[in-house]
């Protein structure tokens, strides 16, 4: 039979569930679900000019793609196109068909670089390569046992210091935005991102369906928002933690641990079992946290870039 890319159809159920099921074979570590894509692929700022692909083979959706441009750059022409194709149907073309298919979108869009993550592995090295693609950075994919493992004593905070969640915020998130696009600038990256439109934070971020105000723990220091741990959950038994930052000026004083100590108290005790996170290879300070914690790397990931033409 022969494969065949096309995008998702946001209101056929089947399409977003058969999506994250071949996601999650492939990445195990990252939460995914029907609703979470269909609220990436409706929600998402029209700059970005998001689509999700699909590759079929026969009537099954066997790989996918999320290709886009990154909006909030301050350099123009970045883009991204992560394909991923489900580990047993592999070798079928359908990976080369979706990266042609995200490469063209991303030309007739106006990218001038494309980024794509691919697993560590020497099948997924090669393909990247064979497309003229060069090795970038590199993120480790971590994992912590919440059932079983143990976790650091939750401490008093010191006086000035006090231990907050994003819920308590819902009349007003505007400070965490504030804060989120703070960290987010000394995040390491290939690519800038300067957060600036709060109208887009709040679609893409705030009211994502994996994101849980009652887990993302936030610090105050004299009644600011210095330090916060921003946690997602797929509704059933998965947790992860997308960013843990703290505010230039309160750095040092050991206020993200305490923040993300208090996430994984909050989720152990909501009954969730698996705790996932990730950091760029070369960020010694929030590997050292994870190290802490009793977060081990599970699976590394290699970030490719090539010029388009």
């Amino acid at each position: 039979m022969t494969v065949i890319v096309r995008d998702l159809r946001p209101d056929v159920r089947s399409d977003a569930e058969e999506f994250a099921r071949v996601r999650q074979s492939a990445l195990p570590y990252l939460l995914f679900t029907p609703e979470s894509l269909v609220h990436d692929l409706t929600r998402t700022h029209p700059a970005t000019r998001l689509r999700l692909l699909v590759a079929e083979d026969a009537g099954e959706i066997i790989g996918t793609a999320q290709v886009g441009l990154a909006h909030e750059s301050p350099e123009p022409g970045q883009g991204f196109a992560n394909v991923y194709v489900h580990p047993e149907r592999t070798g079928r073309g359908a990976g080369a068909l979706l990266a042609r298919t995200a490469e063209a979108h991303l030309s007739a869009a106006g990218a001038t670089t494309s980024y794509a993550w691919v697993l560590d592995a020497p099948s997924s090295r090669a393909f990247a390569e064979r497309r003229g693609y060069t090795e970038s950075r590199s993120a480790h994919f971590l994992r912590l046992d919440l059932a079983h493992g143990t976790l650091p004593a939750l401490r008093t905070p010191p006086p000035g210091v006090e231990l907050r969640t994003a819920a308590d915020f819902a009349d007003d998130p505007r400070p965490l935005f504030a804060l989120d696009a703070e960290t987010t600038l000394d995040e390491p990256s290939d690519i800038d991102i300067e957060f600036a439109d709060y109208e887009a934070w709040l679609d893409e971020t705030w009211r994502h369906p994996l994101f849980s105000q009652e887990l993302t723990s936030v610090v105050l220091v004299d009644g600011r928002p210095a330090a916060f741990s921003a946690a997602r959950t797929d509704g059933a038994d998965r947790y992860g933690t997308v960013m843990t930052g703290t505010a230039r000026a309160f750095r040092g004083r050991g206020l993200a641990k305490l923040a993300k100590n208090d996430s994984l108290h909050r989720a152990r005790a909501a009954g969730l079992t698996h705790a996932f996170t990730g950091n760029d290879s070369g960020n010694s300070p929030m590997l050292a946290i994870n190290k802490w914690f009793g977060y081990e790397v599970c699976a590394t990931e290699v970030r490719y870039v090539r010029e388009l033409g």
